[in-house]
């Protein structure tokens, strides 16, 4: 693992780059012709146009497009198509083309932020294709952003930390998950476990943030997937946020996915984008979500960010202790070592980008990442394993989850920002058609 420390800007130079950097757009096939041409149109047509780019790649990759609530004809009409990956790729170039041929002064943000969109799709058609880009050369491409790169000795320190708070003969790893098992949720507790958090997120959500009328949920628990949990928005401010019981799931567990897939997180954001940017805004755009793109380091970041804000640790620890701990019939006796070691736990959370980068670029072998990632993410081997399924699968995206949040936790708390302006900010964050381009460069290493 190599090591390469870059500088980071101040919080006032990542507020410009975000307030330069806050638009989308997107383009299409216009309704009446099953190609994209090169002749004048709109921007509300070409972001048409690419609806059914993004909509052609999901048929080609159905885990491209994360959530459509757009206009069936334009999903038809990809579907008739039938695009390969040459033909997505071919039309994807000519759509740049049109859309660069569209810029003015007035909408270049919103041009801008859709070429950045294409270009993300056209790496995404590069790996499909079978080639193998860089790990960071890939991330930076499909999201804005390079995720710092630490060798082994940095997780080791944390490592010597952990083990005097939890001595053994064992391994460490093996020392953290018996000693994480007795703050499991039982298989009958768990949706009255996980209904209870969902309950405290969303309502301590709807202090800060104001929401549709009509936003909704529904739960599902689910099984054989390399998640632990995933929201499927459905558009009308209604999402379907699934469960996976794979694995057993610790009570922190609860309010992490509760925030992350419900509020503030995804289903938060999601009903915001489609009531502000879709329905008032009429950006056509956004009633669709392309998992590979820039739109999902802000989507994960706030996702996890939105945990903490809702939930200060002196909160979260009285909430979890005196309304989780009992609906699962759970001894509090050993809570303080148990937060203790979670606080530890997340000085490791990048940890796993290295096995990610390392295994993707070819530096390591199968079995050398999944042992990577019991050490130094001191994970079970079929946590570890089940890690290494989402990183075969999802590849890059890893880096939204920790570089995500810390790229938003840095904007959000700039200049010693209170608790209110925290929660100002991160509304305002979630309604921004935000493209992170050389805002996630800017922050993907640390000093």
């Amino acid at each position: 693992m190599r090591v390469i420390l870059r500088r980071m800007h101040s919080p006032y130079r990542i507020a410009q780059i975000i307030v330069g950097l806050v638009t989308l757009s997107f383009a299409g096939c216009g309704a009446d012709s099953p190609q994209i041409t090169a002749k004048p149109q709109t921007l509300d047509q070409l972001a048409r146009d690419y609806l059914v780019l993004e909509l052609a790649m999901g048929q080609v990759d159905p885990a491209h497009v994360d959530a459509y609530f757009g206009p069936g004809e334009l999903a038809e009409q990809a579907r008739l198509n039938g695009w390969t990956l040459v033909q997505i790729d071919r039309e994807a170039a000519k759509l740049t083309a049109s859309l660069q041929s569209a810029r003015n002064e007035s909408n270049a943000l919103r041009i801008d932020g859709l070429v950045g969109r294409i270009a993300a799709l056209r790496m995404r058609h590069r790996i499909l294709s079978g080639q193998k880009p860089d790990f960071d050369e890939e991330s930076e491409a499909l999201f804005g952003a390079v995720a710092p790169d630490r060798d082994a000795a940095y997780y080791d320190a944390v490592l010597e930390e952990i083990d005097t708070l939890l001595p053994g003969e064992a391994t460490l790893a093996e020392r953290v998950d018996v000693f994480r098992q007795q703050f499991t949720i039982p298989p009958d507790k768990l949706d009255a476990v996980f209904r209870a958090a969902m309950a405290e997120c969303r309502a301590r959500t709807l202090q800060r943030i104001e929401l549709p009328a009509n936003e909704r949920f529904q739960i599902e628990y689910v099984s054989d997937k390399p998640w632990s949990g995933y929201n499927w928005y459905k558009g009308d401010s209604e999402s379907l946020i699934q469960f996976n019981t794979d694995l057993p799931t610790s009570i922190d567990r609860a309010v992490d996915l509760g925030c992350h897939e419900g509020y503030p997180g995804h289903h938060t954001f999601n009903a915001l984008v489609e009531q502000e940017l879709v329905n008032k805004r009429g950006w056509i755009e956004y009633a669709l979500y392309p998992l590979f793109s820039p739109q999902s380091l802000v989507a994960e970041g706030t996702g996890n960010y939105g945990i903490q804000l809702a939930f200060p640790a002196a909160d979260r620890v009285s909430f979890e202790r005196e309304v989780l701990f009992p609906l699962a019939g759970l001894d509090v006796g050993e809570a303080d070592r148990y937060y203790a070691l979670l606080d530890r736990l997340s000085a490791l959370n990048f940890a796993g980008n290295e096995a990610a980068r390392d295994f993707l670029n070819g530096d390591i072998s199968k079995q050398e990442a999944i042992d990577w990632l019991q050490r130094y993410s001191l994970s079970s081997r079929a946590r570890a394993e089940q890690r290494l399924h989402f990183i075969e699968t999802y590849r890059s995206y890893v880096i939204n989850y920790n570089l995500g949040q810390a790229l938003v936790a840095e904007w959000v708390s700039a200049d010693g920002a209170s608790q209110e302006q925290r929660w100002r900010k991160f509304s305002e964050l979630l309604i921004q058609p935000v493209v992170p381009g050389s805002l996630g460069r800017s922050l993907a290493e640390t000093t």
